[in-house]
Formats: C-alpha cells, sequence, structure tokens
C-alpha cells in the first residue's frame, strides 16, 4: 500500500481551517480566551467586553484609572497577546 497520499490528522485539520478561512478565527477566539491569563485577574474583573474588528481588539472597562494605566503600556499589551496566541491577530487595543 502507497503512503504518499497519507496525512495526519493536524495537518487534514490545519488544511481545512485555512481552506475556509477559519484559522483567522480561531486565533482571534484563542487571543480573547487569553485575556484573563495575560492580563490578570484584577484587569479581568474590571473588563466588561472584549472583540476583534479589523485587527483591533476593543477593550471596554468599567474603571477610568485603569484605562488610563492600559493606555501607557498599549504596545506591551498588543505584543503580550499576539505572543500568547503564536500569531498577529491584533495591531491596536482601543480602551473604552
Amino acid at each position: 500500500m502507497s503512503k504518499h497520499n497519507e496525512h495526519s490528522l493536524k495537518e487534514v485539520i490545519e488544511k481545512l481551517l485555512k481552506v475556509y478561512k477559519l484559522d483567522e478565527k480561531l486565533a482571534e477566539r484563542k487571543l480573547i480566551a487569553s485575556w484573563e491569563s495575560v492580563m490578570g485577574v484584577m484587569i479581568a474583573k474590571h473588563t466588561k467586553d472584549l472583540y476583534i474588528k479589523h485587527k483591533q481588539l476593543f477593550v471596554t472597562l468599567d474603571s477610568a484609572a485603569l484605562r488610563n494605566e492600559l493606555s501607557l503600556a498599549k504596545t506591551k499589551i498588543v505584543k503580550m497577546l499576539n505572543d500568547e496566541v503564536g500569531t498577529e491577530v491584533i495591531n491596536d487595543v482601543i480602551l473604552r
């Protein structure tokens, strides 16, 4: 039996995700799910909403002081979240 057409399940799933353009959405979901582990419990408690649109992460916070602190570290936040996912998912953070 020929083995030239055999692929691992992982390879097949990755190819399927790419063909149907689901890999980007999956990476976005992973990034949002990793918010608490990357930013910490205290910041996660003050986070009311998270969503990604056009490579921008929109974060709604209930604390103006925290929003001001995080605005000073936007580039660091982008880098930490992208590193956690392993690919560039976002290029900016919008704090509200």
